[in-house]
């Protein structure tokens, strides 16, 4: 018998996982309900895009006829002039407060909200972390106008012992040199502001903490780590791309402040070197306080400004978005 001869029938190869994917979505998208799922989905990130293309055409047509018009440096003046002919304007002031206002906020809000959220997720028991979850939760949504009463007639009246503490141990850095005034300046604002966006960063990063694989928890404890060590190890690197996006969400919202920032400071337009003397200025808080009574051409000056303040929206995120992609390989998350 001539074994050379005989044949074997040797089954086809198996698909490549890509190709069958393919497969399965092309025939999954046959489907009329997949069909319909698919064309809102791409319809409603293509009228997201287009919003927000109009918003910015929008934006920069009237600022474009306001800057035409102005008289001084829109960047680098210190006035706000709008009903002169010709108008004399500009964002030096507003950009230096919304910009000094935020960092203050941050750097207040943001180790607090994740030692709280770590509290809630790794510390607390469970009967205790629930209800401060719920009185959190509350919080986040609290109208400004709210916090900008509270501020304006409990935290001013409070604020003079801390600025006298801080004049008497470091006004020799002329940040922290106060004249007596009313505290109603930017650390006052920053503060309140902080208190604002504490909720946001809290709620986020506690759903991010709670995500962490406990497997990866329970290895750390295996090989001897205290709970210290469990939390630097296993839930910070998984969450680190969460808490940056959650600080994003609080300092948009810092950026944006209006009405809780126009009831507390008390604004001009000069740049204090001290942050404890009354004075300064935001662009959310200027328009609210100006547009009201503005005519057609201060309008076009308060859109101006406002183009400046969404492109520094953009900019930050962009540079949040490119902070989470870079370290996204080395969190926890991809593990």
């Amino acid at each position: 018998m001539d074994i050379s001869t005989k044949t074997t029938d040797t089954p086809p190869p198996p698909p490549q996982p890509r190709q069958a994917e393919q497969k399965r979505n092309a025939r999954g998208a046959s489907r009329p309900g997949d069909r319909v799922f698919l064309g809102l989905s791409r319809g409603s990130g293509i009228l997201l895009l287009v919003i927000m293309a109009a918003i910015a055409v929008f934006l920069t047509y009237r600022a474009s006829l306001a800057i035409s018009k102005d008289h001084g440096n829109f960047l680098t003046t210190f006035e706000w002039n709008t009903n002169l002919t010709p108008p004399d304007f500009g964002i030096a002031v507003l950009a230096f407060g919304t910009i000094v206002s935020s960092i203050i906020a941050m750097v207040i809000a943001v180790p607090i909200a994740v030692a709280i959220a770590l509290f809630l997720t790794h510390y607390a028991p469970r009967r205790l972390s629930g209800p401060i979850a719920y009185v959190i939760d509350l919080l986040a949504a609290v109208p400004s106008i709210v916090y900008g009463l509270w501020g304006a007639l409990i935290l001013v009246p409070h604020m003079t012992g801390l600025y006298s503490w801080l004049n008497d141990y470091f006004g020799w850095t002329g940040i922290f040199t106060w004249d007596g005034g009313a505290p109603r300046s930017m650390l006052t604002v920053g503060i309140l502001l902080a208190i604002m966006i504490l909720p946001i960063i809290t709620n986020v990063s506690r759903e991010v903490f709670r995500q962490v694989p406990r497997m990866h928890e329970e290895a750390a404890l295996a090989l001897g780590a205290t709970r210290w060590e469990v939390v630097r190890m296993a839930v910070l690197p998984f969450g680190r791309s969460g808490v940056i996006s959650a600080s994003m969400l609080g300092l948009g919202r810092a950026l944006g402040e209006t009405m809780a920032v126009a009831t507390v400071l008390s604004p001009d337009y000069l740049i204090h070197a001290s942050l404890l003397n009354p004075g300064g200025g935001t662009f959310a808080q200027n328009i609210a306080s100006k547009f009201g009574e503005a005519t057609e051409q201060g309008r076009d000056a308060l859109i101006a400004s406002g183009l400046v303040l969404f492109v520094i929206t953009l900019l930050v995120n962009g540079a949040a978005r490119m902070i989470i992609a870079r370290r996204k390989e080395y969190s926890g998350a991809n593990a």
